[in-house]
């Protein structure tokens, strides 16, 4: 769940899954008794080796052991996770298709006015992980903390570039709301994934970066980047140095989370079967691991706890759509 607390606001950015159209194949080819009855297509609608990628992989890895059929990771990265969420939202709705969710989704749906699909398409399963966000710079930057930054923007306006992964991304959504907070203007570079972006910040190509410590951490423990401020609410422990936005002065904070979603109609007990295998995988020592090291936090929910976000994150995503005028057709 990604969520924005301004001195006026809290806005809540989740994960779910949404697409730009709906399939009729709505009625399960399968019963649950069957289930899984051919391998598992996990789809990811980002780059291999990204935030969402990595978690992915490792579930999949795990999922085949428990459920007894292989499960393979599919990239499909573009439009923001749409391709994903309209490749899974295509497949008949028996669990044999599976996404791994992310704040894109939901706001896809407020986003887009011609789009054809509710969130109510999407069923949720369990989330897997959660957030904040670490504001990545590359190393040639004249600035060590994101309050260094700020004259720096001042100086030039839109000067300053930051990667995007789409215009209804969390990325884009938090510059909006750094620029507007703390009186900057920026030039949004829109990537394909977080990998990408990131590599580009290493070349000193790309001067701001909004990501998830998966993808950003590794290279700033390394000494290939900088990081000029968390976005949580207190200091990553990975870490200490860096400090929060709040601390920067800029009172914004940001936290995301990462799920894994179903297209509606998947009978119940497919639903509850992945949900039961995905919990007992995060909270394993292994995964707990592997996403402590990163910043993140594990978390796994039940479906009906997932839908709660869900809920909140299309309710509280729509002032900002409106306020930045960012609807498109």
């Amino acid at each position: 769940m990604a969520k924005i607390v301004t001195k006026a606001s809290i806005v809540t950015l989740a994960v779910l899954a949404a697409a730009p159209i709906i399939s009729s194949a709505t009625i399960p080819s399968a019963s649950a008794q069957d289930y899984p009855s051919r391998p598992i297509r996990m789809l990811v609608g980002f780059t291999a080796g990204g935030p969402t990628d990595i978690p992915a992989r490792f579930l999949a890895e795990r999922l085949t052991s428990a459920l007894g059929q292989p499960v393979i990771v599919e990239n499909r990265p573009g439009a923001g996770s749409m391709l994903a969420t309209q490749e899974l939202l295509a497949q008949p709705r028996d669990g044999q298709t599976l996404l791994v969710c992310t704040y894109f989704d939901p706001v896809n749906t407020l986003l887009y006015r011609k789009a054809r699909y509710k969130v109510s398409d999407i069923a949720p399963v369990s989330l897997i992980a959660k957030y904040d966000y670490a504001i990545a710079a590359p190393l040639s930057i004249k600035a060590e903390t994101f309050a260094d930054l700020i004259p720096l923007a001042k100086a030039e306006p839109g000067k300053l570039n930051y990667g995007q992964l789409g215009i209804a991304s969390t990325q884009n959504m938090l510059a909006k709301q750094l620029e507007k907070t703390a009186g900057i203007k920026m030039t949004a570079v829109t990537y394909k994934g977080a990998a990408e972006a990131v590599q580009e910040v290493v070349a000193g190509r790309l001067d701001i970066y909004v990501g998830p410590p998966l993808t950003v951490m590794p290279q700033y423990a390394a000494g290939k980047i900088k990081v000029l401020a968390v976005t949580g609410t207190q200091r990553l422990a990975s870490a200490p140095k860096v400090p929060t936005l709040t601390e920067s002065g800029v009172p914004l904070v940001a936290f995301a989370f990462l799920g894994i979603c179903a297209g509606s109609g998947t009978p119940q007990p497919i639903i509850d079967r992945v949900n039961k295998e995905v919990v007992k995988i995060v909270d394993t020592p292994a995964y707990r691991a592997m996403i402590e090291k990163s910043g993140s936090v594990p978390a796994s929910s039940t479906p009906a706890e997932m839908q709660t976000v869900i809920d909140a994150a299309v309710r509280d995503a729509a002032p900002i759509i409106s306020e930045f005028n960012l609807q498109v057709d």
